[in-house]
């Protein structure tokens, strides 16, 4: 149903860089937001009010990308000393960074040192994924070609040209099945990898694309745009939904939440904004009210009647909306948290052909720690010897276990099963309302035969 869906609402913008912020992502629990910039630092922002902010320092140049890992546990990020972009594997045993010296390398993360090289495109890389299960790496290049990699075999099993400028990112959707990319010729592409076709084609920006991300469902599709902008596709019906203004500069950055409630973009004006939204909220009470109309008895329900998760296609299509929150939208950011610096702990490394890659893990207290304290405890900074050369790749990773009462896996868990609990409670009171529908209409069939049978018809 698209009438329940409400406009993206503006709740939370932090200011703490001093240029413009390149990557956002969202931890796994949904309660905090690491951003990576250009002023050479990490911030590790909390999302409850009143919360101290994190700044992560290692990195000599700045940082082009920001990642956590699917446990929360780690941050790794991405330098412009020669590496593009970082990416966890999803059980976070890997990552996969892109780079200016025209290749994407795997490395093992518990052993700190680098697996293998995948060199086949002719220009700088600019970003490189993991499939959601973790077999296959897509990667888009300078060359304007947009690569998949079988990780087992290390070798490319597909490739698409299809662009007059080159491709600035590029990412799998939740499923696997396909691929968008995001292009510096103003498009927005989406590929299907099973069948090596071009599915849908969005030219909805006034500029180069930087960054996407789609909605843990698959069915939203957010982009970020040089043009200023924010644009978000039904990827169902395969059109424009709303424009977002916010951002006074590109927008160079944007991501989903796990939650699917919130997601967050940077700019080169140096703002992370936070936005809610509810494209996975489904008016449940209209379901129950649909199937209390019903008089006749049917085959069960659709998967989509009893937990719909997206807008039925056949629903009315409505205009996209353009949305600027400096009008329409109240600021309900109070003060910018204060920001406490953390240095790198420990570094790793390893060497191959003429590049070499360094990898420092770093830790720091979770914001819910003290909270009530007057005061923060000292935290270790110290210096992290390197030495440097000019075809040098950086990525730091840093811990960011939180020091809480419960666990932060137990605390996801007992969430997960919350939630899991209110869909099966919803869907008994959805069948309880058909039982009770069929109960009647039994009742009403064998009372019309009941009366048949008490006045027989007369033969002629």
């Amino acid at each position: 149903m698209t009438s329940v869906l409400e406009d993206p609402l503006l709740i939370r913008h932090f200011n703490g860089h001093r240029a413009a912020v390149t990557g956002v992502a969202f931890r796994p629990n949904g309660r905090g937001v690491a951003t990576s910039s250009l002023d050479s630092f990490l911030l590790i922002w909390n999302l409850k009010p009143h919360s101290r902010a994190f700044r992560l320092v290692g990195h000599k140049e700045g940082v082009n990308c920001v990642q956590f890992s699917p446990d929360g546990h780690l941050v790794a990020s991405a330098s412009q000393d020669w590496t593009a972009s970082v990416n966890f594997s999803h059980d976070g045993q890997f990552l996969v960074t892109a780079s200016n010296d025209k290749s994407a390398k795997v490395w093992s993360v518990p052993s700190r040192r680098l697996l293998f090289t995948l060199t086949q495109h002719t220009h700088w890389v600019r970003c490189a994924r993991f499939s959601p299960d973790g077999r296959l790496i897509a990667s888009c290049s300078e060359d304007k070609t947009l690569k998949i990699w079988d990780v087992r075999n290390k070798v490319c099993i597909d490739s698409f040209l299809d662009y007059e400028g080159f491709v600035n990112f590029v990412d799998f959707n939740p499923n696997g099945t396909c691929v968008v990319s995001a292009s510096s010729d103003h498009t927005v592409k989406l590929w299907d990898i099973r069948m090596n076709k071009l599915l849908q084609n969005y030219r909805v920006h006034r500029a180069g694309v930087n960054c996407a991300s789609f909605h843990p469902s698959g069915n939203y599709l957010i982009t970020a745009s040089a043009d200023g902008t924010l644009k978000i596709m039904d990827l169902l019906e395969g059109r424009l939904l709303h424009t977002l203004h916010g951002h006074e500069a590109p927008v160079l950055s944007v991501a989903f939440s796990k939650g699917r409630d919130k997601f967050a973009s940077g700019g080169a004006d140096t703002q992370v904004l936070v936005w809610k939204t509810n494209f996975d909220v489904f008016d449940y009470k209209e379901v129950l009210k649909r199937h209390k109309r019903r008089f006749r008895l049917d085959a069960p329900p659709h998967l989509l009647d009893i937990y719909p998760r997206s807008p039925h296609p056949h629903d009315e299509i409505a205009e996209s909306l353009e949305i600027n929150p400096n009008f329409s939208v109240t600021d309900m950011q109070t003060l910018d948290p204060p920001v406490v610096d953390v240095g790198s702990c420990f570094s790793f490394s390893s060497l191959s052909k003429a590049t070499e890659s360094s990898a420092g893990v770093s830790t720091h207290q979770d914001e819910v720690n003290g909270e009530d304290s007057p005061s923060l405890p000292a935290l270790p900074s110290p210096t992290m010897p390197r030495k440097k050369s000019d075809d040098q790749n950086k990525s730091v990773v840093g811990t960011t276990e939180e020091w809480t009462s419960i666990p932060l896996a137990l605390g996801d868990a007992l969430e997960h099963i919350v939630e899991q609990l209110d869909v099966l409670t919803l869907t008994i009171s959805i069948l309880e309302q058909r039982l009770t529908l069929t109960e009647d209409k039994l009742k009403e069939c064998l009372e019309n035969q009941e009366k048949m049978s008490a006045h027989p018809s007369r033969p002629v």
